[in-house]
């Protein structure tokens, strides 16, 4: 009996982590396609091999087609060229169209029935372009974002509360950029709202810090993190591939919700076996409510850009 399959396209440093991470969790082979040559084996290989550290089967393969990647279960696109810095996310639109437009053909001819995961930038408009291409459903077609920016946020909140991030509950929704909108009303510390422990002050400062949180790491390194997101990914895969019902914020394609009709947008979603099950609508501030309002008109502005999708 073979184990399910997941395909990870895009063997950069994002793609790399996705794999390594879903290897040790231990319960699906992992494919690793790249259209560098040695690059997905030689990165393939050296997961593997930490298998015997670790104590986990390996079974990460690293291929330069998508022959390997036959039937998989659930496919994530991380291809695409990164963000550089002083490059703003529309710069990224024309070239990453193409790339994620090409990578979706080549992976619905070999995994019909799979659940694509979209984390390649500009987010909310790659999204865009694999449903479009795909022609899949939208329960089927989403992307990750809101996992990383609740993350960087969860983690300012533990810094500055003292407290331990297991016991941060945050939430961030909106677009993948300087538009997100963190929910302030919906984030506590151990079940206790955060505005009765952070004064607004510091809250405005963490929620600045964490819209800009790509950036700063950008500036720090010369390139986009990696260590996050690539685990943010396979933490939406594992609640697919276990239908786990896990409520993620994830960036979903909204046909009413939240009083927005045609875009992807950050939202809280619950995620299971067959992708999204449910769009899930909180009650928000008015505050938060035109923040996210902003942050759709400044969505549909980069998905404007794009070449075969009508905005």
């Amino acid at each position: 009996m073979s184990r399910r399959k997941v395909t990870v396209v895009g063997a950069g440093n994002v793609g790399a982590t996705c794999a390594q991470v879903l290897a040790t969790r231990d319960y699906c082979d992992v494919v690793l396609v790249d259209i560098v040559e040695n690059l997905p084996q030689g990165k393939a290989l050296d997961i593997d091999q930490m298998g015997a550290v670790l104590g986990y089967e390996p079974t990460v393969t690293g291929s330069n087609s998508y022959e390997e990647s036959v039937g998989s279960d659930v496919v994530v696109i991380t291809a695409g060229v990164p963000r550089k810095p002083g490059m703003s996310r529309d710069d990224l639109v024309t070239t990453n169209e193409k790339i994620v437009g090409s990578v979706t053909e080549q992976v619905v001819e070999q995994s019909p029935d799979a659940v694509l995961i979209v984390v390649s930038n500009p987010l909310d408009a790659m999204c865009h372009v694999a449903k479009n291409v795909s022609g899949w459903s939208k329960e089927r077609v989403f992307g990750m974002a809101g996992i990383l920016d609740t993350a960087r946020f969860s983690t300012f909140i533990a810094w500055e509360t003292e407290s331990s991030l297991k016991d941060v509950t945050a939430m961030v929704l909106g677009g993948h950029g300087d538009q997100m909108v963190p929910v302030v009303s919906a984030t506590t510390v151990g079940g206790i709202p955060l505005r009765k422990l952070v004064s607004e002050e510091r809250i405005a400062a963490m929620v600045e810090r964490t819209a800009k949180g790509g950036g700063e790491i950008v500036e720090l390194l010369g390139t986009s993190a990696w260590y996050a997101p690539g685990a943010a990914a396979a933490q939406m895969v594992d609640s697919v591939m276990l239908d786990q019902h896990r409520v993620l914020p994830c960036t979903a394609y909204l046909e009413g919700e939240y009083g927005i009709d045609g875009l992807y947008m950050g939202v809280p979603v619950k995620l299971g076996a067959g992708g999204i099950e449910e769009v899930v609508e909180l009650d928000l501030t008015d505050d938060e409510s035109s923040a996210l309002e902003a942050s759709a008109a400044a969505v549909r502005e980069v998905v404007g850009v794009l070449g075969s999708v009508a905005s």
